[in-house]
């Protein structure tokens, strides 16, 4: 009978109201509280404040910007720097059917044939860097430059290939290199957008996605200057709003 006593008792011990609960854990959750506080305190102190700030590299940087040439209609590189013996082997020739099943050319039609470069290439440099005829300048710099040829890619369609150029993946929604690029590094100009973006003409195929930020905050996308017009939209005081209006303005906001 009393070993029943004592195992009842012990069991209803176990069984804590909420005040009874809050009697006798109330220094421990305290100090989980106070613990929780002082994590968000610290954490807030150690994020930046400026998500542009500057930040260290993992490895020690010789680079100070980045200055990106995507010249859409320009020459193909087939003619400029990326000689293919094989495609000038059977030039002129049917194209493999091997190569057109189960794909969708936007502007091909009928069966097309392989088309080699109609230019000469000569090898430059120590490096041995082959360059066509058309760069007859760049090809006195040679050993200065680095052409990557080991990119590979089965878009086919200028939109997507864009993307895929840009973002590492065909398809919208993936932040562009550039934003990366101001993400990972920051920027130690406070007077200037971290990523600028200079258009000459109308971006055809992927459009501003190729300087958009995709799943990072919108800080980190390039700031279109354009060509026409405001170099910034939205920068200038509309129409009847002079310079003191939105001053005033900013200062009541502050």
């Amino acid at each position: 009978m009393s070993n029943e006593f004592s195992r009842a008792a012990h069991d209803a011990r176990l069984v804590l109201t909420r005040r009874a609960l809050f009697q006798q854990a109330g220094l421990g959750i305290g100090a989980v509280a106070l613990g929780c506080l002082l994590g968000d305190e610290a954490g807030a102190q150690a994020a930046p404040a400026d998500p542009l700030a500057p930040r260290p590299g993992h490895l020690p940087a010789r680079a100070k910007n980045v200055i990106f040439l995507h010249m859409v209609g320009a020459p193909s590189q087939l003619d400029l720097f990326d000689y293919k013996p094989t495609l000038q082997k059977f030039d002129g020739q049917p194209c493999p059917r091997e190569l057109l099943e189960g794909q969708r050319f936007a502007f091909l039609r009928g069966h097309p044939s392989l088309l080699g470069t109609k230019f000469k290439f000569a090898r430059h440099g120590e490096a041995g860097l082959e360059l066509s005829e058309l760069l007859p300048n760049l090809a006195t710099v040679a050993d200065e430059i680095a052409v990557v040829k080991t990119l590979h890619t089965e878009q086919i369609n200028h939109g997507p290939a864009q993307l895929m150029f840009h973002t590492g993946f065909g398809r919208f929604g993936r932040p562009s290199v550039g934003a990366w690029v101001t993400y990972g590094l920051g920027s130690e100009n406070r007077d200037l957008p971290a990523y600028v973006v200079l258009i000459t003409g109308k971006v055809a195929g992927a459009g501003s996605a190729l300087w958009g930020s995709g799943f990072l905050p919108s800080v980190y996308q390039g700031v279109e200057f354009r060509s026409q017009g405001d170099p910034v939209l939205f920068l200038s005081n509309p129409p009847g709003v002079t310079r003191d209006d939105r001053r005033r303005l900013l200062a009541g906001i502050e």
